[in-house]
């Protein structure tokens, strides 16, 4: 079967969502969201469901994606008003197309800024695995890739751009993540 990648970013904010600290952050989002729609190779990302903005990420519907999760090295607040995470889960047709998206356009510009905005953590920041064709991973499943990225470094299961895997799970030599 047919082979594209799952994508996943999570970082720790250094404030809550609606602080002047991470108002420029906020801002950019929507922007970003729809420049990664128009790029070319994005198939799909994880949307909530319904219209409740008042209520946080646990809270909403995540339709197939199942419910929203972080990993473990998540260490703030789970209330709406308090939340400091920021986390995506998305389809992609190949590794060259969320790395293109990535580091360069709106987002490349936004990802230089990330230090005014995230706390440094020594954690993984993204993490990428193959999924078939028509598959659709769940926030939980990529918790899962972000915890074992943590604890074995990468490998076909859970990898990073330094360090990436073909479809068939053998390292992937003359990619250069640097573009």
């Amino acid at each position: 079967m047919d082979k594209v990648m799952a994508f996943s970013s999570f970082s720790i904010m250094k404030k809550p969502y609606g602080d002047l600290v991470v108002a420029g952050f906020e801002s950019l989002t929507p922007s970003v969201f729809q420049v990664a729609e128009q790029a070319r190779g994005f198939i799909a990302r994880a949307k909530v469901t319904d219209n409740l903005e008042h209520l946080g990420n646990f809270e909403r519907d995540w339709g197939a994606w199942g419910a929203f999760a972080v990993p473990d090295y998540y260490d703030s607040v789970f209330t709406p008003a308090d939340e400091t995470h920021a986390g995506t889960l998305s389809i992609w047709e190949d590794i060259e197309s969320v790395h293109n998206f990535t580091y360069s356009g709106l987002h490349g510009i936004a990802f230089k800024q990330r230090h005014k905005w995230f706390r440094d953590i020594d954690y993984p920041t993204h993490v990428m695995w193959w999924i078939n064709r028509g598959e659709t991973p769940s926030w939980k499943q990529s918790v899962a890739r972000f915890d074992s990225l943590y604890a074995n470094g990468s490998t076909p299961f859970a990898f990073n751009f330094q360090h990436i895997f073909d479809s068939a799970g053998n390292p992937l030599a003359g990619f250069d993540p640097a573009g």
